[in-house]
């Protein structure tokens, strides 16, 4: 309930873990003094006055403060035009199997029938162009000159849309952890699970994923494990560790502004996206492909969980789900249109572009970090209180 958790643009998600652990902890104590019988009625009384008293205003403050944060909040900044597409497209059956032309068809078909010469950003889903693309030539693939042809339509409009790129590296350059070797030479090439945005004048803009999906898209620490490649779960596309960039970078729009790409899980990372509006960006776009889970509460809460990044950082977003959920999310965390699940479809709405930095994103997740000290502090005290009393 987004009326609830406003106050977490200063605490982000962790906030609402340590709200819910110490009402339970209030409660905890208000039921066992409740329940020991031996203690004097007198003091039973008391105490149980005292912690119902606290409960209720630990319970009910928070509440009331979102509440009030939440009736007077508006969203801020330019409005911006956008257009998020949702091909519906199986991705155990057709999307790594079919033909890859025939994928980004519908995408542009579907854009095309919202847009207009206002549009500014078009959204395509997480891995839109499947059949992976090489780096060093990616002006001239197919599929970017299909949508630069595409774009030229609409002289404002930036694509931001998904694919699977490579990174070949020459014998003897310097490589990453994660390349692989061609099945023929001796050179090796590296997998990106990645973004790119380009107009009709711009240059292609990569981001490579960088919060990939343990088991599926990447193996810990490579270096020794590396063996177990061949027993990654495949979900169809390239299986086994992909690469990822050190840094995370904004893309930037034709009119200079900053877009944040979030691709699938990297959306449920408060404080890596944090770095994103530290760096200027104005609003996020979230691609992601939510049809492995197919229809069970996972895409729901996947999406849900983008509410929650709106609040964090007071940011609009557009989110572009391949099977669904598609929607645009205002500054207080409400849902403003939506597509159906598991529907070819395509909507058209207005995001809000703003510098705002929140408590949280300039800060991330101290609430954890502060958590994790004192949790250690008093470890370490309770071994060396032992130590001590053997002594």
């Amino acid at each position: 309930i987004p009326q609830w958790i406003q106050w977490y643009e200063y605490t982000g998600v962790l906030g609402g873990t340590l709200w819910i652990l110490c009402c339970n902890l209030i409660l905890f104590q208000l039921a066992k003094n409740v329940l020991i019988k031996d203690l004097l009625k007198k003091l039973r009384a008391i105490n149980i006055i005292l912690l119902s008293g606290f409960s209720l205003l630990l319970l009910a403050m928070p509440i009331g403060v979102s509440y009030f944060m939440y009736n007077t909040h508006h969203d801020k900044g330019t409005p911006a035009k956008v257009v998020v597409i949702q091909p519906n497209i199986d991705p155990y059956n057709e999307k790594f199997n079919g033909p890859p032309d025939e994928q980004l068809n519908k995408i542009l078909r579907l854009g095309s029938t919202l847009a207009d010469s206002s549009t500014e950003y078009f959204l395509g889903p997480e891995t839109a162009i499947p059949q992976g693309l090489w780096e060093e030539t990616i002006e001239n693939e197919k599929p970017v000159v299909t949508i630069r042809k595409f774009l030229t339509a609409y002289p404002k409009a930036n694509m931001l849309i998904g694919l699977t790129s490579f990174k070949s590296y020459k014998n003897g350059e310097k490589r990453s952890a994660t390349a692989r070797k061609l099945s023929l030479g001796d050179d090796y090439y590296d997998v990106y699970n990645a973004a790119l945005m380009m107009s009709y004048s711009t240059p292609v803009q990569l981001y490579h994923k960088s919060r990939l999906v343990p088991g599926v898209e990447k193996m810990p620490y490579p270096k020794i494990f590396g063996f177990l490649e061949k027993y990654a779960i495949s979900l169809g596309g390239t299986s086994g560790s992909l690469g990822t960039q050190d840094h995370r970078s904004n893309f930037v729009a034709l009119d200079n502004m900053k877009v944040a790409p979030a691709i699938c899980y990297e959306s449920i990372y408060g404080d890596f996206l944090s770095g994103y509006v530290r760096d200027s960006a104005q609003f996020i776009g979230i691609i992601t492909n939510d049809g492995w889970w197919g229809n069970t509460p996972g895409y729901r809460q996947h999406m849900n969980y983008a509410r929650l990044l709106a609040v964090s950082m007071r940011k609009s977003i557009a989110r572009s789900a391949n099977t669904g959920v598609s929607c645009f999310i205002n500054q207080r965390g409400d849902i403003v249109s939506e597509t159906k699940w598991w529907e070819e479809d395509a909507l058209a709405g207005t995001v809000y572009k703003n510098k705002i930095v929140t408590f949280y994103a300039r800060h991330g997740d101290y609430i954890g970090f502060i958590a994790a000290y004192l949790g250690i502090t008093l470890l370490l005290y309770s071994f060396l209180k032992r130590i001590i009393f053997l002594f």
